[in-house]
């Protein structure tokens, strides 16, 4: 596991853009991405869309996705779409809108046939971008969850307290990424960022961070704050 700090939320999302457009670079084979919500990715995506690359073979897909309408605020394939894939020549391939566990066994299909299979057959993501809640949440596996326990699927719908319906990327998936990109800014992320990358913690970001099989976590100076070796 690295981590790399940086002065300024600014700093952060140009990071972060490097480190995608530099994966999309090097890679051979299928382009993919696999995308969060959040404000810091998207500064990062809006950074993204003004990169001079080749764009046309790309496809982004989303690690996570509220059960609402493509329109509604709170969609994320809608900010993804605004801050970066609206500019460029690239395909997003968004849960399609009907009913929940419909629309995830629809996507799980789809990551089915833009992933390509890794080496026990399973589809296997390149580079993976994901955000952390102050709660240890990452896309939208929660504390608690009976979706942190599930094995065979890679993307299902599950239903949050307080946050009605939710679909979201297992742990099988994302920990079979070939890259895992953690981002976090904030004082507020400090002390949750500590707890999973110095604590023995089995919070939902821990759990696929501790798995993951080259995680990379890019914080601002606020969200490294509590961390022994930036505090």
């Amino acid at each position: 596991m690295r981590i790399r700090v940086f002065n300024s939320a600014e700093a952060l999302a140009d990071a972060a853009a490097d480190e995608v457009e530099g994966w999309l670079r090097i890679i051979t084979g299928r382009r993919t991405i696999g995308l969060s919500g959040g404000s810091t990715p998207r500064r990062a995506y809006e950074l993204l869309a003004e990169r001079r690359m080749g764009w046309a073979d790309v496809e982004g897909w989303l690690t996570d996705e509220r059960h609402v309408p493509p329109n509604h605020e709170d969609c994320n394939a809608g900010m993804i779409r605004r801050a970066l894939f609206d500019h460029v020549p690239a395909t997003l391939h968004e849960v399609p809108w009907e009913e929940a566990q419909g629309a995830a066994v629809s996507y799980e299909n789809t990551l089915r046939r833009i992933l390509p299979p890794g080496g026990n057959g399973r589809p296997q993501p390149g580079l993976v971008l994901l955000g952390v809640g102050e709660d240890g949440h990452t896309a939208s596996l929660f504390p608690g969850s009976p979706a942190l326990e599930e094995r065979e699927r890679d993307f299902i719908a599950t239903k949050v307290d307080g946050r009605g319906w939710r679909f979201t990327a297992t742990i099988p998936l994302l920990t079979r990424a070939r890259r895992t990109l953690f981002v976090a800014s904030g004082r507020r992320k400090a002390e949750i960022v500590a707890q999973i990358l110095e604590g023995d913690v089995d919070l939902p970001a821990a759990r696929v961070s501790r798995s993951s099989r080259d995680p990379l976590w890019l914080l601002d100076a606020d969200a490294a704050s509590a961390l022994d070796e930036f505090s």
